[in-house]
Order: structure tokens, then sequence, then C-alpha cells
């Protein structure tokens, strides 16, 4: 293992593992020059993991905050009534047939980058600003993909506005967090006089499940500096994360509550023709009825009446249709109490709804011009905003059965623009492009055919079918009965049909929450107020550290081979804490000692690896990557009468998050500790 002291660099204390040592890499190691090796003193095989029931503070509300790529809102629900959820008041603002229980994900700052507004309030503000003057202002939206897209995302990551000027992405989204605080405990102030100020509220932050933990840290990094929490009491944050909050909900639910795509009549695809799942599950729930104390006891435990009715290991996938992306897990129903185990990683990609927002950018591009659109775009950012609002709205009316065509208004500005920078006007540009399926309107649109709309849905409606359909091939996930769509996405007539005509004919059950838009923001919720719900997770990599064993001649390669002292060593070992696809309960600990290099050191700093695959043999083979540190934060120690200190850290990789602790066991004190994703 590695190890860089606080201050110079010296040889590290021996251990007396006869399978390790603290030997350091000889020249050509991937390894920092600066580094020097690190004793474990756990033995070369891995101890089996420890589980430890989860320690958590008490807390008199749950405010839990879905930052969505388009979409953003909190809910609340306090500890004496933890399912009676409080969905956010009406924001203001809003869009003529839209729901107010979100507002739009958009952030405004003023020219000296201090922050305007949020959501509807910054959108519209922002729409009614001179061109001139809007030029100047910093606005940001849809900026919660930057994260997800970002392959080396730090804390010095920066975000461009739509103007183009750039801020640190840390600021950005701390900005945002900071708006959704001050409104919420407003909002408690307002309902609850009496509530206690402090360490009063736990707070929980939705993120896909996708995300990687360089992502899980910003957001947390983002918390702490809006002031949701402080460092000494992260505990007080939860990570949630999407289709894991969205299956905890949708096992809540009462069949009356949920809408089984599979029961719509042959060829309909309208909104309003859904039929309740009530009764196309009747005769199978009549066929899966078990004992009735059974059932009895799993719906007074919490669970709701659809649970009541499947069997024991019973499977479901639920695919939570974002803004931004596609996020698939895979559950099983625990009984007789009601937990979840995830049968395999989260899965999916870069398939939201913003997806056809591109699509509908790269249109307008074979209409009017690339070059234009990106002049029109930095030039006129407030109109522009305005053409994407007059789309979205266009957008959710998108049905595969509609008849008609839809207009897009085009903002007056883009029309006028246009004439100015090509001399002749938009209705030329549409009668000299290849794209035939869009006229011009002489009430100052663009008309649409149906079939033309519906074609701009098609490349991210396939991503998201075709990840489904990898997922239902895998063998873990044989024997699924439910598939649960939910998500904003999931609200559009056109991605239901879709999903519906693909995986029926397998005989998989399509089923729709009636509130499919807030299933993630309530059951985030839900969560936070019993977080020990998700009993078992899949570990999605693996992790692990680099050390040097004794040679064995046949089983090491030569050029590992590093000879000191009269003993032979292989170098680059990797030290594997947790498989890719390993099942990993909720409190379990995998523990590994360290010594540090000499008494008076007061930080150990070890490297982390990473890799998909789960055999690999060392930190040299392709696929394995640096991805973070452990760091031990030591106090001062005399260790004059025991000559060896000894740190047991303890690791946990079971939770959305991966977390450690530590301890010295001379003293028995806790010593901080912490993993490090962003500053590779």
């Amino acid at each position: 293992m590695l190890a860089v002291p606080e201050m110079g660099l010296q040889g590290l204390y021996i251990g007396s593992s006869p399978e390790r040592s603290p030997v350091p890499s000889p020249p050509g190691s991937p390894r920092t020059q600066e580094s020097c090796g690190i004793a474990p003193l756990t033995p070369s095989q891995s101890p089996k993991p420890e589980a430890r029931a989860p320690q958590h503070a008490p807390f008199s509300v749950v405010v839990a905050i879905d930052f969505g790529t388009t979409s953003s809102g909190y809910a609340f629900s306090f500890a004496s009534d933890p399912e009676a959820i409080h969905m956010m008041r009406k924001w203001e603002g809003g869009d003529p047939g839209v729901a107010h229980q979100k507002t739009p994900t958009c952030l405004l700052l003023t020219p000296e980058g201090a922050f305007h507004s949020f959501g509807y309030t910054a959108r519209d503000y922002y729409h009614d600003l001179d061109p001139e003057e809007a030029r100047d202002w910093l606005y940001f939206e849809k900026f919660k993909m930057k994260i997800h897209s970002a392959t080396d995302l730090t804390l010095k990551t920066q975000l461009e506005a739509v103007n183009g000027k750039k801020m640190p992405a840390l600021e950005v989204f701390a900005h945002a967090l900071r708006f959704f605080k001050e409104h919420a405990l407003q909002e408690l102030r307002e309902q609850c006089p009496s509530l206690p100020e402090k360490d009063t509220v736990r707070w929980v932050l939705t993120v896909p499940a996708i995300w990687k933990q360089p992502a899980k840290q910003f957001m947390r990094e983002a918390a702490y500096l809006a002031g949701l929490v402080s460092r000494e009491d992260a505990d007080q944050l939860l990570i949630a994360l999407e289709p894991e909050a969205a299956s905890v909900y949708c096992r809540k639910l009462r069949l009356h509550q949920l809408v089984d795509l599979s029961s719509r009549a042959p060829g309909s695809g309208r909104l309003g023709e859904r039929r309740s799942i009530d009764s196309s599950f009747r005769q199978a729930r009549e066929q899966l009825r078990r004992s009735r104390h059974s059932r009895t006891f799993l719906v007074e435990s919490g669970v709701g009446e659809l649970w009541a009715e499947m069997q024991a290991g019973d499977r479901y996938v639920v695919a939570d249709c974002g803004g931004g992306t596609v996020d698939l897990t895979v559950h099983q129903l625990e009984q007789p109490h009601g937990t979840l185990k995830e049968l395999y990683k989260a899965s999916g990609g870069p398939y939201g709804a913003v997806g056809v927002d591109l699509a509908f950018e790269q249109l307008l591009g074979r209409i009017f011009g690339e070059d234009f659109i990106a002049t029109f775009k930095r030039q006129r950012p407030a109109a522009w905003v305005d053409l994407t609002i007059a789309f979205e709205a266009r957008k959710r009316t998108a049905g595969p059965h509609r008849a008609g065509a839809l207009n897009i208004s085009l903002p007056f500005s883009f029309i006028d623009f246009y004439r100015k920078q090509r001399g002749h006007n938009v209705e030329t540009a549409l009668r000299r492009s290849s794209v035939n399926f869009v006229k011009w309107s002489s009430q100052g649109m663009l008309r649409m055919t149906c079939e033309a709309m519906n074609e701009l849905f098609q490349p991210t409606v396939s991503g998201i079918i075709q990840h489904i359909e990898a997922l239902l091939a895998r063998p873990e996930v044989q024997g699924v009965k439910l598939l649960f769509l939910v998500g904003g996405f999931a609200e559009s007539a056109v991605l239901q049909h879709a999903v519906q005509a693909a995986l029926g004919a397998r005989g998989l059950r399509v089923v729709v929450p009636h509130d499919v838009g807030l299933t993630i923001l309530k059951g985030a919720v839900l969560f936070g107020q019993a977080p020990g719900v998700v009993r078992v997770r899949r570990s999605p990599l693996t992790y692990g550290v680099g050390v040097l064993n004794r040679f064995v001649a046949g089983r090491h390669p030569p050029e590992k081979l590093l000879v000191r002292d009269g003993r032979r060593w292989c170098t680059d070992v990797f030290e594997r804490f947790v498989a890719a696809e390993q099942s990993v309960a909720l409190g379990e600990e995998v523990r590994r000692s360290y010594c540090p290099a000499r008494p008076g050191q007061r930080r150990v700093l070890i490297n982390l690896y990473c890799c998909a695959a789960e055999d690999a043999r060392f930190i040299t083979d392709p696929g394995v990557r640096k991805c973070g540190a452990l760091s031990l934060e030591l106090e001062p120690y005399d260790g004059a009468s025991s000559g060896r200190r000894e740190i047991r850290a303890a690791m946990q990789f079971g939770d959305t998050e991966i977390k450690v602790t530590a301890v010295d066991v001379s003293t028995n004190r806790s010593v901080r500790a912490a993993i490090d994703f962003l500053s590779n």
C-alpha cells in the first residue's frame, strides 16, 4: 500500500506479516514517485466482512430535495407521522398545464455572480431582461448533467452559463441547494413554529444510481458549502439513489394508485384510456393470495397492497426515466418485513428527456444552419430560453396516436435575427431545407406533423428500451414480474407506449404510479425516515489498494519482482476490498489495520484503486485506475512504551456512499478518516 507522510518521507514501520513488506516501489511503478509502502497488519487473505447495524441520530423532520436535470423540488415529513408526506407549496410563476409541485432547475446570478433567483422566477426574470442586458447575467439550466458527464470531476470543475461565462460548478450547485434550504426551513417554521432550529432536520439529496463516487461526493461538498449540514454532522445528510427512492415509494402504494399499461385497449395510447391496475390484478391477486395472517401483517407493517399479494422473493425492475438519465435497478422483496435486496448493480445511461431537446436543436440546425443556431444562442440567450419553453410545452402533448399538427412559436427576435444574419426570412429557409415535415405557419410558427415530433423521441426512447432489454437478459434478473416506469420523462405517452409495445410481449407487466413525476421525491422522504429499508446492495465496481506480497515464482510475473535485503517481493499487487457485483449488506464492514511510518506521523494517505473486472491481480492491469485516497488524520502520539502504532480502519460498501471509520488501537480513540474521490 502507499502512504504519504504529512512531513517528509521516511521508511514505514514493518509489520510482522510474512506475506507483505513496506519496501518502496521500483522505478517505473505507476505510483507517485514520492510515495512509499505501508504494511497492512491484517493477513493477506481478506477477512470475512463484519456486519454492524447502522446508527442514526434522532431528528424531528426529514426534508428531501429531488435535484433534477429539468425540474427540482422538495418534500418533507415529521418523525411523529413519517408517512404523511407534505409537498412544497405552489411555486411562484409556472406554465399552463404543468403541475407546480416542482420548479425548473434554472439558476440566475447577477453579473457580479451573486444569487438572484431560482426556478420559475429565475427563468421568467431572465426572459424579461433586455437582450443587451441579459448578456451580462449568468443563467444556468440543466446543469446537473454536467456532473454526470464530467470524466475528470474535481472541486474546481467549471460550469458555463448560457452567455458563455464560466463559474465553479461547486458554487452553482451550492447556490441552488441554499435556495432549497431557505425555502424549506421557512415553510417548516410556518407550519410548526415550535420546531427547534438546531439538529432537527435530516436532509436527503437524490442522485442517479449510476453516478460514480466522485459525483456523489461532489453533491455532498456542495451541501456543506450551502450550509445544509456541517462536516461535523455529516450523518445528518443522506444521499438517496433515485430509482431506490422510487422503489421505496412504490412498495407503499395501493392498487388503485397504479396504472397497468398492459390493460390498455389494443391500439390505445391515450392517457385517459388507461385502466387502473386494480381490475387487471384482481385475478392474479386471488391466485397469489396467501394466508390472511401473512397479508394482514404486511399491510399493517407499511407494505402496500400490491406487495402483500406478491410472493416472498418476487423481483421487479424500476426504470427511472428523468430529464438527464435513465436509471435501472432490480429489487427483490424480502418478507416478512418488506425490506429490499438489490439483485444487480445499477445501470443505465444518458437517455433522459433532454435527449429530445437536443434532437429538436439538431433539427433547427438542419433547417437554419448549425452556425446560426450557435450564434443565436450566444447573442440572444434569453430568446433561446423562450424558444425552448415553447418546445417543452408542445413536447408534453406529443403522443403516439395524436392527430393533427403541432405548432411551435418562434420568438420574434429569432425571426428578426435570422433575416439580418442571412438576408432572407425563415420561410425561405424552410423551403430551401431538406426537412419536408416542418412547415411555416403564417402566424409565425413552425408547424410539425405528429410523426415528426415522435421522431424526435426515437433515439432517446430506443436507448431506454435497449438498456431495459439488456438488463432483463441478465441471469440475475430472471423471474422479474413487474417493471415500474417512474420519473418525469415517464409521464410521456410516447415513452409509455414504446416501452409497453417492446416489453409487453415478454409477459412483463409495465406499471406506472399515478403521481409518476413525484415518486422519487416522495420515496426520498420515506428513505430518510428509514434508510435501512434497502438491506442489500451490489457493488458497482471492484475496490482495493496496492500492496507488496512475497514473490512466488510461476504465479507472479517476473517484471513484478523486487529484491531488497535478500528478500523477494511482488510489487503492485491489487488487494481487493470488495468485488464488482458482490452483494454487500448495509452496515457490513471490511476492516484493515495500518502502521504509520513513524511515531510522530500526523497523516496517512493510502491510494484506492477500482475497476469493473472482478479478477484484477495488479494495479497496473488494464482498466484498473486510481480513483481516490483513504486519509487518516492522526493525533499526537507517544509511542515510546509500545513501539508500534496500529490504526484500524473499517469501510462500508453497502450504503449509498462508501464510508470509513478508524480507531487508534493503542488509545481506543476515534481517528478522523475520510475517502476523497475528487482529488485525482
